[in-house]
């Protein structure tokens, strides 16, 4: 028997890092149902103990053993189960931009996935392609905003809902945070004869690049920046 390369070693590590994760949230899914705040307790412990001390952590090495995260208290009114528009036509929430999404520094179209598919800038430069497959309209207390839906189409596919609000450059990675990335197993659930999906904004986390910029992320298009401050979640400090 050979030994082991450092390269397979390497991807066995990922794969381990990506069961890990996707246990993680099922264990949130299932707790959450009965429980939200106890589903978040465990969720920023066991997330920070994988950062700390998982190879695969976007945390750099030397700073791993160090790092703490840091959340806003849990907020139980900023927990949603809202329902997925497909009709673009539907009366907009206040922070639909009237003149269309595209922007100098913004999505481009692309031909992915036919009406909706974008093209998002990455933190590393290029783009990435999806589709946008629905809108939701969250109920915040300030009033409804509107948040894209995307569907990544590359890697391994999956839900995707990245956002910026008014913490971002501050207490929040300065790119926005992400609430569903279900290729990294980010998911939170739903009901899928409803059209629903759970949208709960104590979740919120930064991406990978947030840690360590020679990690790569797609970033938030214009049409998911928030005009309010959205004190939930994941915050730098």
């Amino acid at each position: 028997m050979t030994e082991v390369t450092d390269e397979e070693l390497d991807k066995l590590e990922l794969a381990d890092w990506r069961r890990r994760v996707s246990d993680l949230y099922a264990e949130v899914r299932s707790t959450a149902r009965t429980n939200p705040r106890f589903a978040w307790d465990h969720w920023r412990e066991s997330r920070e103990s994988l950062y700390r001390t998982h190879s695969q952590s976007p945390v750099p090495t030397a700073e791993r053993a160090a790092f703490r995260a840091h959340h806003w208290p849990y907020d139980p009114a900023l927990r949603f189960e809202a329902p997925v528009l497909a009709d673009v036509a539907a009366p907009p929430a206040t922070n639909v931009p009237t003149t269309g999404i595209a922007r100098s520094n913004g999505p481009r179209e692309s031909s992915f996935g036919g009406f909706g598919s974008l093209l998002l800038p990455v933190s590393t430069g290029g783009e990435q392609s999806f589709a946008r497959i629905g809108f939701i309209d969250v109920p915040f207390e300030a009033g409804p905003r509107r948040l894209g839906l995307y569907w990544m189409a590359g890697y391994a596919g999956g839900l995707f809902l990245p956002f910026r609000d008014a913490t971002n450059g501050a207490e929040t990675y300065g790119a926005g945070r992400y609430l569903l990335d279900a290729a990294k197993s980010a998911d939170l659930g739903g009901d899928t004869a409803a059209g629903t999906l759970i949208l709960d904004f104590n979740f919120a986390f930064q991406p990978s690049c947030s840690f360590d910029p020679r990690w790569s992320c797609p970033l938030s298009p214009p049409e998911n920046h928030l005009d309010i401050r959205v004190e939930a979640g994941e915050r730098l400090t």
